[in-house]
């Protein structure tokens, strides 16, 4: 059986008592969050939240470069009215280079990928701080609502705010 498969069969028993399909579309606390997709974060048990309660957008790093269509999407149309920004330690985003994983894409696939940038960073606060710029600066996105940034410690579990 794969990894896919128990997926599948974890949501077979998952959906057995499901009781929450008349959520409404909006999220119930008018937030979104950007964070990491790194598999040691569990954004809900660390934010106490509840299914319909934020729209958790996630991708590597938690970088609102690649956020701000969904963020907008969020905001515009269904409401949100805070963002919480969120990297953590012991990211996989400070590990390389757009250089080294250009090359590495280049010997291992052949793929040329000169156009696309990766977004990793060297400093965590700094990295987070920058986001927070990158929003405020966005046309796409709404400028009257609390704008915060956080960092996630993997190893206690902990929130602290950085920006």
């Amino acid at each position: 059986m794969t990894v896919i498969d128990e997926l599948v069969s974890a949501n077979a028993d998952y959906a057995k008592s499901f009781d929450k399909g008349d959520l409404p579309l909006p999220p119930a606390r008018r937030t979104a969050i950007v964070v990491c997709m790194d598999a040691r974060i569990d954004p809900a048990k660390a934010l106490g939240l509840q299914e319909g309660d934020a729209h958790v957008i996630r991708n590597a790093g938690g970088r609102v470069v690649e956020a701000l269509r969904s963020l907008a999407i969020s905001q515009h149309l269904l409401g949100t009215e805070e963002v919480a920004v969120i990297h953590h330690t012991g990211c996989g985003m400070m590990t390389f280079t757009d250089d080294d994983i250009r090359k590495q894409l280049k010997e291992q696939r052949g793929a040329i990928a000169d156009h696309v940038a990766f977004l990793p960073f060297a400093d965590l606060e700094q990295s987070v701080r920058d986001d927070i710029t990158i929003y405020q600066q966005s046309p796409l996105v709404r400028h009257d609502i609390p704008v915060r940034g956080f960092v996630y410690e993997v190893e206690t579990g902990a929130l602290r705010e950085v920006a």
